[in-house]
């Protein structure tokens, strides 16, 4: 018998996928960071269009929007979101999805984080389940606004930060409060108080406990282990969040120049993992926004 590769399929070289696309979101600043803690960070406008046109050629498929108000504080005015999305549009056009959040900061109530999402109809939205509905009373305020996002083709994802919020979202999802089929959730892993670096380790209790209900899952890390954390939710099947949102270094614990460079090296390592990164439209496939 042969020894030639042809005559082993085992040492054939495979061309097929063996992962569906992962997909990288950059989230280039956050409500809390200023140029201060980093002066790349994005707090205009203009500076989150051209993270936005790096965070592309670098293969991001999502870009996570903060927007900031005139005294640089994180805000949730509708006009300065459409503002922001606009300009980012006008410098990618459609080569990103374009997520604005709804978190509060500590700033804002449920009703003003709903009214926002209701007043800039975004293409899709993060909300904070311990933000939106922090108690089981708050069950129909959270299916109503996911109602409201089904009907627009707003496409929605819930921010799960430990077990407690992963098993209320899962219990919540059988109850029939939360259409899983159609919502995807977001894993933290770290904090920012007290500062936390996130460790692989403790994301996939989480992802245990809700990622099989929903849709889809993707995380964000705060710290070094940014890269290792999103590596490891990719080869479970999730995606990744990046940026200086939550981390201001590189896989190796030097500074990172800038966004650009952090989204670089996720997919790099991703790719390294044997994993094929998916687009902009891969992604709005996936979440039922096609041509939105």
């Amino acid at each position: 018998m042969s020894d030639t590769m042809s005559d082993n399929p085992s040492s054939a070289p495979f061309t097929g996928d063996l992962y569906r696309p992962t997909f990288v979101a950059v989230a280039p600043n956050g409500g809390r960071r200023s140029k201060e803690d980093h002066p790349a960070l994005p707090v205009t406008p203009q500076e989150s269009a051209a993270v936005a046109v790096d965070a592309v050629e670098a293969g991001a498929a999502m870009i996570h929007l903060h927007v900031r108000g005139a005294d640089g504080g994180h805000s949730l005015d509708p006009d300065l979101y459409r503002e922001a999305v606009a300009a980012v549009r006008r410098a990618v056009g459609s080569r990103l999805v374009v997520q604005i959040t709804s978190e509060s900061v500590g700033l804002y109530g449920p009703e003003q984080q709903i009214a926002t999402i209701k007043a800039v109809r975004p293409e899709a939205v993060s909300m904070a389940l311990r933000e939106i509905a922090p108690q089981e009373a708050d069950a129909k305020r959270l299916h109503d606004v996911l109602e409201f996002c089904g009907r627009e083709r707003i496409a929605p994802q819930i921010i799960v930060y430990d077990r407690t919020d992963a098993e209320r979202l899962a219990r919540w999802v059988r109850a029939g409060v939360v259409d899983g089929a159609s919502t995807s959730v977001l894993f933290v892993g770290g904090r920012y108080v007290p500062p936390t670096p996130a460790h692989p380790a403790e994301l996939v209790p989480l992802i245990e406990a809700v990622a099989g209900e929903m849709r889809d899952f993707m995380i964000c890390a705060f710290g070094p282990r940014e890269t290792g954390c999103g590596v490891l939710a990719a080869l479970l099947g999730g995606h990744v969040r990046c940026g200086l949102e939550n981390n201001l270094h590189m896989p190796d614990g030097s500074t990172a120049p800038d966004n650009g460079a952090i989204v670089r090296a996720t997919v790099g390592a991703l790719r390294a993992a044997g994993l094929r990164i998916g687009d902009a439209n891969a992604l709005r496939s996936l979440w039922g926004i096609e041509g939105r």
